[in-house]
């Protein structure tokens, strides 16, 4: 993605275009003639600056085409389940040039508000009740994101982590090829937790609730893992239409998330510069 130095316009780079191309869905063909079809490069561009930019549909610049216009193509391309496929492009491109790493993975909840409401909010606990979202995300070893769900902000988190563990997207290696641990934090300290994460074939790692919280760092060839997913929530966090969640509409919110995982993704892969 480079960015045109008048500071509204984005676009896509050549070499991300070419990897996202081939995912397009063929075009419905028109009942009847009429103006030719907006070009896919610069409407993706237009979906890009939505989301990183957190700007309404309505007022996306006319650089990128009618809003209208615009929208329709995502709620197309949506519905292709186009978004996902870019993120699996992703994760196959850098699991191929530099590796996932399985062997450490991490999961972890963060709340967002949602003024708009919608399926998957509820009311939020840390903001006086009002509507919000949790968004469960895991990521491998090095923050690249594998799995995300969602729910109401009301959910504890570890009501989502059945949900989480079963919308990976990406093909785990089998265990045969290598332990796989999982870190998590307090929050997950329950009996059925340890359970559940054991019968997926993992080794838990969760900080006992009341444990001293021991310097660690101290500690000769200590490594810290968890830290991963937080950044990463932090990286989705930078895409300002996911900061807060208009989206009414959780298809098109999940559309956007994973959107924005395949960013993540391309950019740790080289291809999203």
């Amino acid at each position: 993605m480079t960015r045109r130095k008048n500071g509204h316009d984005y676009e896509i780079s050549d070499k991300l275009w070419n990897k996202i191309k081939p995912l397009l869905p063929l075009p419905k063909p028109k009942k009847k003639p009429g103006r030719p079809r907006k070009d896919d490069r610069k409407i993706m561009s237009g979906i890009f600056y939505v989301l990183l930019t957190g700007c309404q549909w309505k007022l996306l610049p006319r650089f990128y085409g009618a809003p209208s216009t615009v929208h329709d193509r995502f709620q197309e391309w949506r519905k292709s389940s186009l978004f996902e496929k870019m993120w699996k492009a992703g994760l196959l491109d850098y699991d191929k040039n530099k590796g996932l790493e399985w062997e450490w993975q991490a999961i972890d909840g963060a709340m967002t508000k949602a003024p708009l409401g919608g399926a998957g909010t509820g009311a939020n606990p840390t903001d006086r009740g009002k509507k919000g979202t949790k968004r469960s995300l895991l990521t491998d070893g090095k923050g690249i994101p594998l799995s995300v769900t969602v729910d109401g902000a009301n959910r504890h988190d570890k009501k989502l982590v059945k949900g989480t563990l079963d919308a990976i997207i990406f093909q785990r290696p089998s265990l045969d090829e290598g332990i796989q641990n999982i870190c998590m934090d307090k929050g997950y300290d329950f009996p059925d937790i340890r359970e559940l994460v054991k019968e997926y074939g993992y080794i838990a790692h969760i900080r006992r609730r009341g444990e001293e919280n021991i310097r660690k760092k101290e500690i000769p060839g200590y490594r810290a893992r968890r830290w991963v997913v937080e950044r990463t929530h932090s990286w989705l966090n930078r895409f300002r239409r996911l900061l807060i969640r208009w989206e009414k509409k959780i298809e098109n919110y999940y559309a956007m998330l994973q959107l924005a995982c395949a960013c993540i993704t391309f950019r740790a892969a080289g291809l999203f510069g």
